[in-house]
């Protein structure tokens, strides 16, 4: 088998800011910046190329006192991700939350959405929506899912993730990045998953992670994304669905907080004009 590279649109950095492109995406982006999934949206740590090579060419599921564990080698040093440690690593809240919702309430909450092309099918397409719920969708399957490409496609696993942010509920996101790390190293690793994350975990339990010289640039969604979100597309009515009166609540109330959203010592600023997506090396 080949050895596995980097995926050029996976585990992307969200772009949350508000240049002028992004007038009328101003409720959605108040919204992702007022949610608990931000910092797993926006950290973006140096990533260190051999590192991520070196967990993925290592990793094994083991099962230690009844809980899977992914365990690795990175630097000699061994690391240990559970489900917990991400839920912790990534500031997520979402211990209770749900894993996929029912086929009946998904159908129903996505027409309430705006979705035009409902069938039976629990395969959906963004290009069905109007352009602040297609920004959702976007920067969700783009920067959290562990798709890789067809980026208008997305599974009812991913339905239940976005009903669940605009409905005020907890979807489990920790659970559904672990259970799909492991279903990666199950078929035999594809591609270098979940990068930025992968980074995070290795900082939080690695020493010494910059005596290596081979950085990967993470991508980074652009100001360019406003405009590909407002450009309709073929079977779509144009039809406008305003964002639910609970999701600007929401995004009121903690705005109204005046409390900042946790950052990441190893961050680096979020990219502003287009730029390559190719892996780069420094």
């Amino acid at each position: 088998m080949s050895n596995p590279n980097f995926a050029e649109t996976h585990n992307l950095v969200a772009f949350l800011e508000k240049p002028e492109e992004s007038d009328g995406f101003e409720g959605i982006i108040d919204f992702l910046n007022a949610s608990s999934i931000r910092y797993a949206l926006t950290v973006n740590p140096t990533i260190y190329t051999t590192c991520i090579e070196q967990f993925w060419s290592t990793a094994k599921v083991k099962t230690v006192n009844r809980e899977r564990q992914i365990q690795a080698l990175v630097d000699k040093k061994k690391v240990i991700i559970t489900e917990t440690s991400i839920r912790s690593d990534l500031k997520l809240e979402d211990a209770e939350g749900t894993d996929c919702l029912p086929t009946t309430t998904i159908f129903a909450e996505l027409e309430r959405i705006g979705y035009e092309n409902l069938t039976q099918k629990l395969k959906f397409y963004k290009a069905y929506f109007s352009s602040q719920w297609k920004f959702l969708i976007h920067t969700i399957l783009q920067c959290l899912s562990a798709k890789n490409t067809t980026w208008n496609e997305f599974s009812s696993t991913m339905a239940s993730a976005i009903i669940c942010l605009a409905t005020n509920q907890n979807f489990n996101f920790s659970k559904y990045i672990f259970d799909n790390m492991v279903k990666n190293l199950e078929g035999g690793v594809k591609f270098l998953m979940y990068p930025r994350f992968v980074q995070v975990f290795l900082d939080n339990q690695v020493e010494g992670m910059t005596k290596h010289k081979g950085i990967y640039v993470t991508p980074s969604h652009t100001k360019k994304v406003f405009a590909n979100m407002k450009r309709p597309r073929k079977g779509f009515s144009g039809k406008v669905t305003p964002l639910f009166q609970t999701m600007m609540v929401q995004a009121l109330e903690d705005r109204g907080k005046d409390s900042t959203a946790p950052t990441d010592s190893h961050s680096t600023p979020i990219i502003t004009q287009p730029s390559s997506s190719q892996p780069q090396k420094k």
